[in-house]
């Protein structure tokens, strides 16, 4: 009995073949095209890619972060060399919230506090002046402050806003991610946002 449905099955691929075979033998395979810069595709949170930093900067100086905006990735290096890290990150969500350039980090806080800017409070006006540190703060457990006044590489407690594009302008990443970036990075780091 086997064998007689085996047949049957065998019968059926070989007649359905006919109706299959010209789409088949009509597709014409896409010229091959090495991969270049221009046309690789960008990663995202489920696929990273290593980055060389001398591709953004002069020097590693006290260290060098890279917040790439469209695979939601922080990269960072030491200023020896030896630390490499790669983290996913939470975006700004859109692109009039995105700040891209060069920067630096001028001041580190843990257990941050947050003080919504002027722009947050006439878009929401439920927030406070001030919120203190705490599971309900947006800022986590650490913040890394940059030269330009409001934007921040952060922590959050709510883990749904990694990988997606939810900020107000900050690059966000696990809680447990920024303490371990925290402790790597010095005043004077220098950041590039792409």
């Amino acid at each position: 009995m086997p064998s007689h449905l085996s047949r049957r099955g065998f019968i059926a691929a070989a007649t359905a073949l006919p109706l299959v075979a010209p789409a088949i033998l009509r597709a014409e395979p896409a010229p091959f095209e090495p991969e270049t810069e221009a046309t690789a595709p960008r990663r995202n949170i489920s696929s990273f890619r290593a980055e060389r930093w001398q591709d953004h900067f002069d020097s590693l100086g006290k260290g060098a972060i890279v917040a790439d905006t469209i695979s939601r990735a922080l990269h960072f290096w030491s200023g020896d060399g030896t630390t490499y890290r790669l983290y996913p990150t939470s975006v700004p969500r859109s692109d009039e919230l995105t700040r891209r350039g060069y920067t630096e980090i001028v001041r580190k806080r843990e257990n941050p506090t947050w003080t919504p800017t002027p722009s947050m409070h006439e878009r929401f006006d439920d927030l406070p002046e001030v919120m203190p540190a705490g599971p309900d703060n947006p800022l986590g457990l650490r913040a890394l402050y940059l030269t330009w006044p409001a934007y921040l590489i952060h922590g959050t407690h709510d883990t749904r806003k990694i990988g997606r594009q939810s900020s107000d302008g900050c690059i966000g990443l696990y809680n447990e991610q920024i303490v371990e970036l925290f402790d790597l990075v010095a005043i004077g780091t220098q950041v590039r946002l792409i």
